[in-house]
């Protein structure tokens, strides 16, 4: 497992799908938004939040798995737990800022709709319970969902650590048959003033453990698959189903198409049983993830394009930059509704989100940067104790995995040069 985690160790594959995962989140957030139409939703059973959840789990597994094959289980779940403090913190400042600008903005503008389009219709009439369901996780304001579901799945990653190091494909049927009966007993968490969780844990959670298990465990599995002769059969099934599950989609929207496929078709997969993640929704991810995983290797040129650097530095800063998307997608609605509602002023809000972002993510970045940097040494001997190790950077930071300009300062080189080892802040 130590071979298999090293192997995966500074993928910045991860890097970049979290990105994209950041970027698609905010364009989809934002309601009329022409340029949502190219986000992953829109071609296929799958989306962002799945792309988000699965890269989170691989990701984690990676992490905090080196962490506990090093120091041991006690010390991992207590550096998992500080990082789901800090998850949870996040979402009670944004939770409370966030109801607390809608309702004043519903106040004082035009636009009392608002408050309904985004679920704070309670703030009005009951603030204080309302603020306490959502420090419950129990309120769920629009847009806030995803890091609700990723609190509760870093809550139970310490078990599921536990079982991947113990025994992997034990805990993967036993996410397998939480799912199943989940989906049949119709199991969720509640939500207030009513209803149910977007995201139902009992189900997400099978996409995050599947990521955990092929990052532990799975590379096995996937070189038995790669050695078979009948390689390039797998590899046209998988297009042809996210060729099938594009028709379906494009079909839920344009009544044209829908008119040439047999109804009772379009009746199991419309709509899009996001709420329980439906095991078609499941399969098409997977088919996606080996398609990419075929066609962007982990020694891709293209890391080193300038132009993908942006999004890669969002995947690495994926929190501060998700919460900077919560608002600027709120910002971004107000606008079209308040404005003139045209394609450029769409395009024009759907570039100067993204921008902010990553303004974002590249500010937190040189900010930590400046925390970690070393006092000058007077000499070479002092100034090679002063290298930040492995084990000391793991107290350090969101998550305490060195970024690549941090890395490039000591023994890597820079990524304008050769590839150097990373991981997002999970």
């Amino acid at each position: 497992m130590k071979a298999e985690i090293a192997a995966r160790d500074g993928d910045l594959r991860l890097c970049l799908l979290l990105g994209i995962a950041a970027w698609f989140l905010f364009l989809d957030h934002v309601p009329h938004n022409a340029v949502g139409l190219l986000t992953l939703r829109n071609f296929g059973f799958s989306g962002a939040t799945d792309l988000f959840v699965f890269v989170g789990g691989y990701t984690a597994a990676i992490l905090y798995g080196k962490m506990m094959l090093e120091r041991g289980l006690i010390v991992t779940a207590t550096r998992i737990f500080k990082r789901l403090w800090q998850l949870y913190a996040a979402y009670v400042v944004l939770f409370v800022i966030y109801i607390d600008l809608i309702g004043y903005v519903a106040r004082k503008s035009a636009a009392p709709e608002i408050i309904g389009e985004f679920n704070v219709t309670g703030i009005v009439d009951h603030t204080i319970r309302t603020l306490i369901y959502g420090l419950l996780l129990q309120a769920k304001p629009l847009n806030l969902d995803v890091l609700q579901v990723f609190i509760v799945l870093m809550a139970f990653f310490p078990f599921v650590l536990f079982g991947m190091m113990r025994g992997p494909n034990l805990t993967l049927a036993g996410s397998i048959g939480l799912y199943v009966v989940a989906r049949h007993l119709d199991w969720n968490l509640s939500a207030y003033p009513d209803g149910r969780w977007y995201f139902n844990p009992f189900c997400w959670q099978l996409l995050f453990v599947l990521g955990t298990w092929l990052a532990l465990s799975g590379a096995r599995t996937m070189r038995a698959i790669q050695a078979l002769q009948n390689l390039s059969i797998l590899r046209v099934a998988a297009l042809l189903y996210l060729l099938f599950a594009l028709t379906v989609t494009l079909a839920g929207k344009f009544p044209q198409l829908a008119a040439m496929i047999p109804e009772p078709l379009l009746d199991t997969f419309l709509p899009n049983d996001k709420e329980n993640i439906a095991p078609y929704r499941v399969l098409h991810f997977l088919a996606l993830a080996f398609l990419v995983s075929h066609l962007v290797p982990r020694d891709w040129r293209g890391f080193q394009w300038p132009a993908l650097q942006p999004l890669m530095k969002c995947g690495e800063e994926w929190l501060p930059v998700f919460c900077a998307g919560v608002f600027l997608s709120f910002a971004g609605h107000l606008v079209l509704i308040t404005g003139p509602d045209s394609l450029a002023m769409q395009v024009l809000v759907s570039i100067a989100g993204i921008a902010s972002m990553t303004s974002v993510a590249y500010y937190v970045s040189w900010s930590r940067r400046q925390d970690q940097k070393p006092t000058p040494a007077r000499n070479p001997d002092e100034a090679a104790t002063l290298v930040p190790t492995a084990h000391t950077q793991y107290e350090h930071g969101s998550t305490g995995w060195p970024d690549r300009s941090s890395q490039t300062s000591s023994r890597q080189p820079s990524c304008s040069t050769d590839l150097p080892a990373t991981m997002p802040r999970i």
